[in-house]
């Protein structure tokens, strides 16, 4: 939201500095953004008439022109197109100057400001003594094409005079201020709105202008009929005939849309802006000899075409609430109007829209169209259901007094008024949530203001909620509404408003920020990537075959059109960013959550959250990673030596591994986007009482092939985890340490190349009974004294007894069924 602060200034006398201003808006919830003034400095620029035009006699393009400007006549050569006499134009006299322009200082990096000085000149032999100037030298606009004109007789009623300083006729000593409003206030899109919100911060009275009444010179009407009374519960038209759309807007309203953002197109367009400006209730002109039959606010049909007034062709859906003729769709309501109804140079009869749709008939609906304009931005966010009368009435009588035309009487189709909303307020409650008791009387101030009615109830006030205040539904939204217009920072600090208590951390579960303080500790840094993820990524990453990721049904963008499934699209899209810009190592993480349709609504899921169409999705915890480039700095003392995927996996050891947890076991698995062959399936043994094997996720290489889609040529390794998994740890016990000597004995055996050591490892575990204490490989062989197509793993095992020394028998024993189990189970042979 863009405004003017000197029209905001005459709809409310707040008496307030721009600076004052925009600190009060800021801290009442309305943050500005930007404050910018509305034209560039200039001085000695008057108002002045061309009393006589000549041709310049040795120059085609010029013009030697009589310039009236209050102190009598001046010659000033002009070269603009539309120079004539009888007009008004601004004059810079001798000595003033325009500007500044921006400028680069010898390439220095400072900015320089450059003023243009009109000083006495001669211009191919004739003296100019002064400028007459356009809107674009006075920063009025970024091009035009001739003299900006003033019409003081029609559009200022002559109270101008020859003389008068520019920028007071014009009122330039301005600022536009920019508002990013929160979406649940809609009520401030809207000047009148604006004005009633600084009008409570100011404790002033709002004085908005009288809307004019329409004489209605003519009986002719245009039937409507609302098929979707729940999308639409109104819809006003008029007729307006004989508009004149080759009238000049005047130039006070043009200047109130230039310093809102908006730029002047013609008449009709204009007034219809001005009035969404004003009211915040967006309006809608037709061509009326271009309409067929009568209006229709129906939902659309299934791909129903139309082409809309920026040339953009639509096939609708059926949830689309659209404006239709006997023949054809002529406007998606509340977005944008079609193309074959609109308003052109050719227009001389227009009937004029103002309409209620609900917010959520409008929401979502442009963005799904790759479409956002004014209206939509209001209608969602919900427009006051009182004021369509109002608006149409400004509107026909602003336009007749512009463009000229003969109104017919309003149309209207429904008119039911919305239900009423009452809230009851408790003076107790106000004071236990802000710390501080307000008096009634200033509760009962700032609501009324705000639009309230109140009323004495049993136990407090009975609270009205008017209809543009679509945000406020219980007690609690009204609190907070006293608490923003009282002040935050006038709120008192205090300490245990609300009996504390002290949370139970299970020993159980390890905190997240602990978690990423040990991923940090191994040299990865954490970063943060959006939930919403391209299609395409999901399909390079996930692969074909993967479900169907959650679509949103109003994204930002159909680059962020779905929700991950899965954080590692993130994790490559910061290595791609990253390797493009010459990072070639690379070690990240990121703790998020992933989105997943579920097959049912079983309990068992992280969490489960039912939309209206009644399908339901899983929120889970995960963390991942990823290691790319050298496996250490850059530094004198390290080879240059590139990471590999025992890097990642010991990392991932160290991340999972310790006693409070089981063993972790790694199984060969084929996986998108892992490379075949380079992929573990990761789980935790069990530990404890608990013998239960609990999966936890995948770590390994990443697919070439998707390395080269996403320009890395270095290899890759990743690593997801389920979160919730990654932080169940088993509670500590403590167990006597056993006074009497280990026994070890080493054994090396050829196996298969195919046979996994997790798996060695996990039947040996079993075999060597309860007094192992470590089981480890410490030498892998592969030569010819092993054999083509095996390895020699060699390991050591450590037994230990809590209450005695174990002898050379049962050691000896152990190992042959150790050595019987890897030639029975593995086909091993002793080496």
């Amino acid at each position: 939201m863009k405004f003017s602060f000197q029209w905001l200034s005459q709809l409310v006398k707040h008496g307030l500095s721009p600076e004052e201003l925009t600190e009060r808006l800021t801290m009442a919830g309305l943050e500005v953004t930007a404050v910018m003034p509305v034209a560039a400095p200039c001085s000695k620029v008057v108002l002045a008439r061309v009393k006589s035009v000549k041709p310049h006699p040795d120059a085609a393009r010029l013009k030697v022109c009589e310039v009236d400007d209050g102190e009598g006549l001046k010659q000033v050569v002009c070269g603009a197109p539309n120079v004539r006499a009888g007009m008004y134009a601004p004059l810079a006299q001798i000595g003033a100057s325009l500007g500044p322009a921006a400028n680069n200082n010898g390439g220095s990096g400072d900015r320089v400001e450059k003023f243009l000085k009109i000083r006495k000149a001669k211009l191919r032999g004739v003296e100019s003594q002064g400028m007459l100037c356009s809107a674009e030298e006075l920063g009025l606009e970024e091009k035009s094409d001739g003299l900006l004109e003033l019409d003081t007789e029609r559009f200022y009623g002559g109270k101008v005079s020859l003389g008068e300083d520019l920028r007071e006729v014009l009122a330039l000593d301005d600022v536009s201020i920019e508002l990013d409003l929160t979406p649940n206030r809609g009520d401030c899109l809207g000047m009148r709105g604006l004005a009633r919100e600084v009008g409570v911060l100011s404790r002033t009275d709002p004085c908005y202008p009288k809307v004019p009444k329409v004489k209605e010179s003519l009986e002719e009407s245009f039937p409507v009929h609302i098929s979707a009374p729940d999308a639409c519960p109104r819809y006003l038209g008029r007729v307006v005939r004989d508009v004149d759309l080759g009238a000049t807007t005047p130039l006070w309203l043009q200047e109130r849309l230039r310093r809102s953002g908006l730029r002047s197109i013609d008449p009709v367009v204009d007034v219809t802006n001005y009035i969404l400006l004003e009211y915040g209730q967006p309006l809608h002109a037709f061509d009326l000899d271009k309409l067929q039959g009568g209006i229709q606010v129906r939902m659309a049909k299934q791909q129903e075409p139309i082409t809309l007034l920026d040339g953009k062709e639509l096939e609708l859906r059926d949830d689309t609430l659209i404006i239709a003729d006997a023949k054809q769709a002529v406007a998606v309501a509340g977005i944008m109007g079609g193309a074959a109804t609109a308003v052109g140079r050719d227009t001389a009869h227009v009937m004029l829209e103002c309409a209620l749709f609900t917010p959520l008939a409008v929401a979502g609906r442009a963005r799904s169209y790759g479409l956002h304009t004014d209206a939509c931005q209001r209608y969602e966010r919900g427009v006051d259901p009182a004021i369509q009368h109002q608006a149409i009435t400004a509107a026909t009588a602003l336009l007749q007094q512009i463009a000229g035309g003969a109104a017919g009487p309003v149309t209207e189709a429904g008119g039911e008024p919305p239900a009423e909303r009452n809230v009851l307020l408790r003076p107790d409650n106000v004071a236990r949530l802000l710390g501080i008791p307000l008096p009634p009387q200033e509760i009962n101030d700032v609501l009324t203001r705000l639009g309230f009615k109140t009323g004495v109830a049993a136990d407090g006030l009975q609270v009205q909620v008017p209809g543009f205040r679509y945000d406020v539904a219980i007690e609690a939204d009204l609190i907070e509404e006293l608490a923003r217009i009282y002040g935050y920072n006038n709120l008192p600090s205090s300490r245990g408003m609300l009996p504390q208590q002290m949370g139970a951390v299970p020993e159980t579960h390890v905190p997240s920020w602990r978690l990423r303080r040990q991923v940090a500790a191994l040299g990865y840094q954490e970063v943060m990537s959006y939930s919403f993820i391209d299609p395409a990524w999901h399909a390079l990453v996930c692969g074909d075959d993967a479900p169907q990721p959650v679509t949103l049904e109003n994204p930002l963008s159909t680059e962020m059109s779905v929700m991950r499934d899965s954080i590692l699209p993130g994790l490559l899209q910061v290595l791609t960013y990253n390797s493009k810009r010459q990072h070639e190592r690379l070690r990240i993480f990121e703790v998020g959550m992933v989105f997943r349709h579920a097959k049912d609504g079983k309990s068992d899921v992280k969490m489960d959250t039912k939309t209206a169409s009644g399908s339901a999705y899983i929120q889970q915890d995960c963390i991942a990673g990823l290691v790319c480039g050298s496996r250490y700095p850059k530094n004198w003392s390290h080879a240059d030596e590139m990471a590999d995927f025992y890097d990642i996996k010991g990392d991932v050891e160290a991340l999972l591994g310790g006693a409070r947890r089981g063993p972790l076991i790694f199984n060969s698995t084929a996986l998108m986007p892992f490379h075949p062959g380079q992929c573990a399936a990761v789980s935790i043994a069990g530990n404890g009482d608990d013998s239960k094997e609990r999966f936890v996720g995948h770590v390994g290489a990443l697919h070439p092939a998707i390395g080269r889609e996403i320009g890395v040529s270095a290899p890759v390794f990743l690593f997801e985890f389920d979160l919730q998994t990654v932080r169940e740890v088993s509670l500590p016990r403590a167990q006597p340490l056993s006074r009497y000597p280990a026994v070890s004995r080493d054994l090396a055996v050829v196996l298969d190349e195919g046979v996994a050591a997790a798996d060695l490892m996990r039947e040996l575990s079993v075999i060597a009974g309860e007094h192992l204490r470590h089981l480890r490989i410490f030498d892998v062989y592969r030569g010819p004294a092993a054999g083509a197509g095996k390895k020699s793993v060699a390991l050591g095992l450590t037994w230990q007894h809590p209450s005695r020394t174990l002898d050379d028998e049962e050691i000896n024993a152990i190992m042959h069924d150790c050595v019987k189990t890897l030639q029975g189970e593995f086909g091993g042979t002793l080496r």
